[in-house]
């Protein structure tokens, strides 16, 4: 039967209690609003472990304009039920006096930079405010695994780097990005966009698709620029498009064997991002 927790130290008793009869933890932290993305993550931790924990918890902390805060979706009850139907053991509602005290937030720590470029750039603060949340959760729900989708394949590239320099003893999975049928990465963004504007959004995996097929084929400049014009061309308005390296996320100007390419483009009011991994031919 799924719990539902508000207080940390019932967590943690809970948690503990697991821990003495030697079973594993299987965290996933999420803002709610959950989608399928989130529930093959579920299902991989329970598969993984022998107890599992969700949090929901907007953190404003990680959000740069007031108004997409406030216009973040929220539904707890629809939330609840669909990880109660998953099976899921704990429900976590951290409350935010007891996650940012002073003891939870993380020491200082280098990120080598990673935290300055495309989220990061266009984002200012914005992974300070996720590496905050995510140590104080850490220390809250002691897992043996925290689970992480590569949507958002900067944020686990920083969160892996915040687990080493920190030495947690928690191990990270990074769990391949969920698709709809016509390929949109599944997104709780989505659910503001209109029929219209999820068809326009499908221009994101299209050109994701292109860099694919087309890597290591065509001049780097000469690629991106045609990656570019064609997002430019259709209804939405880019951010970035970028081909990354997968460790230092410094963008490329010649081709490598593996590489990634990073997109976030505002489609309406909502700013989407994906990501494709690319391998020379």
């Amino acid at each position: 039967m799924t719990q539902e927790i508000n207080e940390v130290l019932r967590l943690s008793e809970y948690v503990q209690a697991a821990k003495l009869k030697g079973k594993t933890v299987g965290f996933i932290p999420t803002m709610g609003a959950l989608h399928e993305g989130h529930l093959a993550i579920v299902r991989q931790a329970r598969q993984e472990n022998n107890v599992t924990v969700v949090s929901i918890y907007v953190n404003e902390r990680q959000f740069n304009h007031a108004e997409d805060f406030v216009k973040y979706p929220r539904n707890r009850e629809r939330d609840v039920h669909l990880l109660q139907e998953e099976g899921v053991d704990v429900v976590y509602f951290p409350q935010t006096e007891q996650l940012f005290t002073p003891e939870n937030l993380p020491v200082n720590f280098s990120l080598k930079g990673l935290e300055d470029v495309l989220e990061g750039a266009a984002r200012p603060g914005h992974f300070k405010g996720v590496v905050e949340v995510v140590h104080a959760l850490f220390l809250h729900v002691q897992p043996t695994k925290a689970y992480f989708g590569l949507k958002d394949f900067q944020q686990v590239t920083i969160l892996r780097k915040m687990v080493k320099e920190l030495n947690l003893p928690v191990d990270l999975v990074a769990v391949p990005t969920v698709r709809a049928e016509n390929g949109l990465a599944l997104s709780s963004r989505n659910q503001r966009l209109s029929e219209c504007e999820q068809n326009e959004a499908l221009v994101l995996i299209q050109t994701l698709s292109f860099l694919k097929q087309h890597y290591g084929k065509i001049p780097m400049k000469e690629l991106l620029d045609q990656a570019r014009t064609n997002i430019h061309q259709s209804p939405l308005k880019l951010d970035y498009l970028e081909i990354i390296d997968l460790e230092t996320l410094i963008s490329l100007a010649e081709v490598q064997p593996q590489a990634l390419a990073c997109v976030a483009a505002f489609c309406g009011e909502v700013r989407l991002i994906d990501n494709m991994l690319l391998i020379a031919q």
